[in-house]
């Protein structure tokens, strides 16, 4: 048993856990503001548990969080109802090693988050903590007062749903860069030809104004539409537009300036050496997240 006053042990078990947590309440609920707020909601609760009863302290943190979490996803889906164009997740700037963690990096992509935007949030936690975590279907169950059955139900329905939508492509972090980079050049060069032949022909453009900014409303699909939308705005902002290679929700993406001022984060997707998804933030409601790398990791570490 530690010598720790309880207060010490409290805070060195969530600050243990703390990345492991964020991760989680991020990747439910595509929103890192949210994910923060998960987290001390979720302090104040466990600076309440008695330790002495705890015999698994991560489980029971993963809990606490996961419930809090699920209540936010249920306040998010209703500001979605009335929200102006398209709804991107919250951009992430990732250090290197979320990268070269492929199931991490993968678990955090925007093109993944997106097809779990239309999970419901019961779905969305169920394949969050058993498709990325490895969280058991009975403490799944346990968390959310269900049955182990309609867990397992739940699960194989949300990870079809997520199958169905999502297509997973062995691309390695130095070819998404490569890509991203050609990208980069094409974009500060004009080179129209060399943009167009970058695009996939199904890529798909997303862009998130929040009725903030100026954006499309809907998605764009297919390359020559793609390639016209980007060359209008290219043609529209000339050099006062820049853009600057990143790392972005754990692949490649683009910091954007206009006029020298941050406008915001493209996201981009890679598969077989063409850009299959380009997703644009411009809402400056959820830019909070692009100035330092966020505290990703998918890795418990075990109570001493």
């Amino acid at each position: 048993m530690s010598s720790e006053p309880g207060p010490q042990q409290a805070t060195r078990t969530f600050y243990t856990h703390r990345g492991l947590l964020f991760t989680v309440a991020y990747e439910i609920l595509g929103s890192a503001t949210d994910a923060e707020d998960v987290l001390q909601e979720t302090w104040l609760r466990w600076a309440q548990v008695d330790l002495d009863r705890v015999q698994d302290r991560r489980a029971y943190l993963l809990r606490i969080a996961t419930r809090q979490a699920l209540n936010h996803a249920r306040g998010l889906n209703r500001r979605k109802e009335t929200y102006v164009g398209s709804w991107l997740p919250e951009p992430l700037l990732t250090s290197p090693d979320v990268a070269e963690d492929v199931e991490l990096a993968e678990s955090v992509s925007t093109a993944l988050l997106v097809v779990l935007e239309t999970l419901s949030a019961t779905e969305r936690v169920v394949f969050v903590l058993h498709e990325v975590f490895g969280v058991e279907h009975a403490e799944i169950a346990a968390t959310l007062e269900k049955s182990p059955a309609a867990v397992r139900q739940i699960a194989h329905r949300a990870r079809r749903h997520v199958q169905d939508r999502h297509q997973r492509h062995q691309t390695s972090p130095a070819q998404t860069r490569a890509v991203v980079e050609s990208f980069h050049r094409a974009l500060s060069t004009g080179d129209l030809e060399a943009l167009v032949q970058l695009l996939a022909p199904e890529v798909v453009y997303v862009a998130d104004g929040g009725g903030m900014r100026m954006a499309a409303r809907h998605p764009v699909i297919g390359r020559q539409k793609v390639q016209r939308l980007l060359a209008g705005g290219m043609r529209i902002i000339g050099e006062e537009f820049s853009t600057q290679p990143a790392a972005v929700n754990g692949g490649a993406g683009l910091l954007v300036h206009l006029r020298g001022t941050f406008d915001g984060v493209i996201s981009v997707s890679v598969a077989r050496g063409q850009i299959t998804g380009l997703y644009y933030m411009r809402n400056p409601n959820k830019l909070g997240w692009t100035a330092t790398p966020a505290p990703l990791t998918r890795e418990g570490v075990p109570d001493s």
